[in-house]
């Protein structure tokens, strides 16, 4: 009769053996999938990452083609106001000749223009306009009742922007109320 004792010990055994077995395949999996949701979430933040830096590299290559003429268009902007000097300069001369130097003057300056304005640029001439301190530099302020205070009377030099941003203001005479 001890052998129904021992079938009962025998039978009573394993059952703790399995569950302590099933701990340790439940812990491991339960590790596993916690290891591979933090592997998810790094993955998917190392895609975002690479998304944003491939967008920011192609804004930056955008912005190079745009303005990487910047600084060469700011060094030529002399060279057109002397051009539109000279052109002021002979407009009251007469004679043939004259008339040749001012035609010349004149296709020169329209030709280097649009050269200009192909790589995006374009003058700023705000003449009645309400002066705006991001696009003008005022020079002086005079009484005026004829305009609106505040707006730009005369442009003493075209202001230019490249692209929409702004590569010079334009030097400009704005109107103040008469005293």
């Amino acid at each position: 009769m001890s052998e129904p004792t021992d079938n009962s010990q025998g039978s009573e055994s394993p059952a703790p053996e399995a569950a302590s077995a099933e701990n340790p395949i439940q812990s491991a999996l339960e590790a596993a999938e916690q290891q591979a949701a933090a592997l998810k979430d790094q993955l998917l933040r190392a895609h975002a990452e690479m998304d944003n830096l491939r967008r920011r590299s192609q804004r930056d290559v955008e912005n190079a083609h745009k303005f990487g003429v910047e600084k060469l268009l700011g060094d030529m902007l002399p060279v057109l106001d002397s051009l539109e000097k000279g052109m002021e300069a002979t407009a009251g001369l007469e004679g043939d000749a004259a008339k040749a130097v001012v035609e010349g003057l004149q296709l020169s300056h329209k030709l280097f223009l649009d050269t200009l304005a192909r790589f995006g640029l374009q003058a700023v001439d705000p003449h009645g306009e309400p002066f705006n301190p991001q696009r003008h530099e005022a020079i002086a302020m005079i009484p005026n009742k004829d305009m609106e205070p505040n707006s730009v009377m005369d442009v003493m030099q075209r202001g230019y922007v490249l692209h929409d941003r702004l590569l010079r203001a334009a030097k400009v005479v704005v109107t103040k109320a008469p005293e």
